[in-house]
């Protein structure tokens, strides 16, 4: 089963519309970013979700023991390093890792075998001069293609329930990432109807391909 994450959660609100729609796990964003939220906000919608529901803080460039105190704080289940940081920043952490990677051509591949046996999964998403995230922009899914099957890859980047069917039928990734493809207006947050339409294709895409 594909496992999705709605990221970019800012309220327990929106949490819950992500977990009663059936997201497998949802991301705060702790770095600089119109969605970026406290610690202290993390630790208060954490308390809120119900179990078996992964809880991912997304890091850009963060010290590995700010990141430490950050995530044993809030309970986080799951470090995503969004940066550009070297192999060393993945190691020691208890929790899960995922290292992120901004695709811009063929030569971008390159950067990932550092971290093949450092990271649970890669994510890979488009590259915006800087914009390490949420750009709500897709890049050429023929470079996560080469990478699927090599390591559990999480498609990102510009994804919405007009163009995931088609993204997973060409990857076929491990996992999914949506921000801005389940907003209607970024500043006013996640609108419920996308997140749902969202999990729903994708349900409907395994359900048909069996």
């Amino acid at each position: 089963m594909v496992k999705i994450k709605i990221c970019g959660i800012r309220s327990l609100k929106e949490a819950l519309w992500a977990v009663d729609a059936g997201a497998d796990a949802v991301g705060f964003v702790m770095a600089e970013s119109r969605r970026r939220v406290t610690p202290r906000q993390v630790e208060i919608i954490c308390r809120g979700i119900p179990p078996f529901v992964s809880k991912i803080g997304v890091f850009v460039d963060e010290n590995p023991g700010i990141m430490k105190e950050i995530a044993d704080r809030c309970g986080l289940d799951v470090l995503q390093f969004h940066g550009q940081e070297p192999p060393s920043h993945l190691q020691g952490f208890k929790q899960k890792v995922i290292k992120a990677f901004s695709l811009k051509d063929e030569m971008s591949l390159q950067e990932v075998e550092p971290y093949r046996l450092l990271a649970d999964a890669f994510l890979l998403d488009t590259c915006l001069p800087g914009m390490p995230g949420g750009t709500g922009i897709s890049f050429d899914w023929s470079l996560a293609e080469k990478l699927t099957g090599r390591k559990s890859v999480i498609l990102a980047g510009g994804l919405n329930a007009e163009n995931i069917v088609e993204a997973l039928e060409q990857v076929k990734p491990y996992g999914v990432d949506v921000s801005s493809g389940v907003e209607t207006h970024g500043h006013e947050g996640k609108d419920p109807v996308k997140i749902k339409e969202f999990i729903q294709r994708v349900r409907s895409w395994e359900y048909v391909s069996g």
